[in-house]
């Protein structure tokens, strides 16, 4: 080889012939056409009988968004695939060469480590988009039905899906490396994954500390990507641990270098991501790309609060599994952050239920602070957080000149889905994957 270029791209030509050769790349291949085609024909379905199919109530569907309605659920089949289907095609492209023997022969190039697992990554992430390609067509089918397309929130959908899937190559690479067998490292990556939703759901039970770390999880990630938001704090921490995991991979796949010098340089690796990690949950900045601004509050109200400099206090007395604490959090308090970003929020319960907290006297009750000026009420809506925070604040209420939005009704039915992805996706991955095993026999 004559040139570190060209021995890159042999490299990489070397790792897109192991991923044509991977059982488990095809296989991935093949679930995406059916798992993108049910979530796709059932959310078109909804959607048309919202908006006034087969039924008597047209019109009903003003309110409805296709970010929502379809993009999210069709979607929803790449974050299933990312945790159940891509870890292994991760495994089987950097572990393979350990087990074949090939990783000895490519350390004898003076090649870094990170650079031959970069090249892995970025066939991986290859790999990625062209199993996106399935989610692609379903938007190519709406866009032939009449649908409405709005390429800010659907672009950040596939974002949201893309950085999801950077997090489980970077997981799978870094267990690959450290682990002898592959079985062991599918069993570790499933381990992490089942451990984030452990943590989201001990946050739904118990609130506090736990939920705010709930809200770094990739579940929580990618569910505010499919409402259109981005948040650079998340964005910041996934990238961090994708950088992480692939630096940890890229340590353990050097053979050559004793256990326990690549044991240490882990853990300083480990403490400087802990470190990122904590000081990123201090961004703030964020960007609500849906169509309807579902993110945000009103143009003139967001405008009114950034004039409130005085520092604000929220204390709810809302149970965690209070769906009055859902609705406040989801409808009010999430859009208050993006404005007010200083604003702070404590909530506080006796239980975690709350259902024996009813007949407490100050139970439901949501204090506001603005100042040393102290208020109450126990609204949960939008209009009851800002309505308690503009009294306080001595402020008049904006008047709403944001035109309405009235949604992207459409009654039809998702002709032709079922053959596309269950018929015409299948057969052409069989052919693929027939023609090109035959090329290498």
């Amino acid at each position: 080889m004559r040139s570190r270029r060209s021995a890159f791209v042999w490299l990489l030509d070397k790792e897109r012939r192991e991923l044509a050769a991977s059982k488990s790349w095809w296989v991935m291949l093949l679930a995406m056409g059916p798992l993108v085609g049910v979530s796709f024909i059932s959310a078109v379905r909804t959607y048309a009988e919202a908006s006034g199919l087969n039924g008597t109530s047209a019109g009903v569907g003003e309110a409805f968004s296709p970010l929502v309605g379809v993009w999210a659920p069709t979607f929803s089949a790449c974050e299933l695939a990312a945790a159940f289907l891509l870890p292994f095609v991760g495994i089987r492209l950097v572990s393979g060469d350990r087990q074949s023997g090939a990783l000895k022969l490519e350390l004898q190039h003076p090649m870094p480590a990170f650079v031959r697992l970069g090249a892995k990554a970025m066939v991986l992430l290859s790999a990625w988009i062209v199993a996106s390609l399935a989610p692609l067509i379903a938007v190519v089918l709406w866009r032939s039905y009449g649908g409405a397309i709005y390429l800010p929130e659907l672009a950040t959908v596939a974002a949201g899906h893309l950085l999801n899937a950077g997090l489980t190559v970077a997981l799978a690479a870094s267990t690959a490396a450290i682990t002898e067998h592959p079985s062991t490292a599918a069993i570790l990556t499933l381990t992490v994954t089942v451990g984030t939703w452990i943590v989201n759901f001990i946050a739904a039970v118990q609130g506090g500390v736990w939920e705010r770390v709930a809200g770094y999880t990739p579940t929580a990630m990618v569910g505010e990507f499919q409402h259109g938001l981005v948040r650079l704090d998340v964005v910041s921490i996934a990238a961090a641990l994708i950088a992480s995991g692939l630096v940890v991979a890229a340590i353990w796949l050097r053979l050559g270098m004793p256990v326990r010098r690549r044991a240490y340089e882990s853990i300083a690796l480990g403490a400087l991501t802990a470190a990122t990690l904590f000081a990123c949950t201090f961004i703030t900045p964020s960007w609500d790309f849906s169509e309807n601004r579902m993110n945000s509050f009103a143009r003139a109200d967001e405008e009114a609060l950034e004039q409130i400099h005085a520092p604000l206090s929220i204390e709810a007395h809302l149970a965690p599994e209070d769906p009055r604490r859902v609705d406040l959090e989801r409808r009010a308090l999430s859009k208050l952050r993006r404005v007010m970003p200083q604003a702070q929020v404590r909530y506080v319960s006796a239980t975690s239920i709350g259902i024996f907290e009813q007949t407490s006297q100050h139970y439901g009750e949501i204090w506001y602070d603005l100042g040393g000026k102290r208020t109450m009420n126990r609204a949960t809506t939008a209009e009851g957080v800002l309505e308690a925070i503009y009294d306080l604040a001595g402020v008049k209420p904006p008047v709403e000149t944001d035109e309405i939005f009235r949604g992207h009704p459409l009654a039809v039915a998702p002709k032709g889905a079922a053959a596309v992805f269950y018929g015409i996706w299948p057969a052409l991955v069989v052919a693929g994957a027939f023609f090109v095993r035959r090329r290498r026999a």
